[in-house]
């Protein structure tokens, strides 16, 4: 219990006695397994939860109203982040554990001191995606070193706004329903104000 992903062999090896007599211990005497640790999306607390309540259950109402209808309407952007180490794998994160107990947790997405997003071929600029059913809206590079602060998110929506003019004029009619997370340069008030005015919703 100590050391929880000591390997059989190890255990085996220390007592000298077979691998097979350990396995019999620790699987029918003991009723405990190896299991590897349960991949979440990201550890949230009891606020972050709640939070996230309210927008999932409008946009639920959106889909009871008319499924179709929402996934035509419906468009997203994001962006993403390669690290500068690999993180544990689920095989590295096996534990013996009773049968009953409860499954340690791995979030996939981890802080560490050195991060970079993905690079376009001559490594100066990363992307941002916008898109939705019927495929890549926009796709804008952002100069490497620089942050993204209110002033650059709410100009790409001014971009996507002109695009779906052109590309999906049809959106307009019902309003194009318009999904991103909460990063701080979505969260403030001028990007707020921006998609009042643009005809997303």
């Amino acid at each position: 219990m100590e050391d929880r992903r000591i390997s059989a062999k190890l255990i085996a090896a220390q007592l000298d006695i077979s691998r097979e007599r350990v396995g019999s211990i620790i699987h029918e005497d003991l009723d405990i397994g190896k299991v590897s640790a349960k991949w979440v999306p990201k550890c949230l607390n009891a606020d972050h939860k709640r939070q996230r309540c309210q927008p999932s259950e409008q946009l639920l109402e959106f889909f009871r109203r008319d499924p179709n209808d929402f996934l035509l309407r419906l468009g997203t952007m994001d962006e993403t982040w390669l690290y500068h180490y690999d993180p544990e794998t689920k095989q590295q994160s096996m534990e013996w554990r009773h049968s009953g107990s409860i499954l340690p947790q791995k979030f996939r997405v981890q802080k560490s001191d050195v991060n970079v997003r993905v690079k376009n071929p001559l490594e100066k600029f990363s992307p941002r995606f916008f898109w939705d059913q019927g495929g890549i809206l926009l796709i804008y590079y952002l100069p490497k070193g620089q942050t993204i602060k209110a002033e650059y998110h709410v100009s790409l929506l001014v971009q996507l706004n002109d695009i779906l003019k052109e590309k999906r004029r049809g959106k307009f009619t019902k309003g194009f329903l318009f999904l991103h997370d909460n990063a701080p340069a979505h969260r403030v008030l001028a990007t707020q104000n921006k998609l009042a005015y643009l005809p997303m919703s």
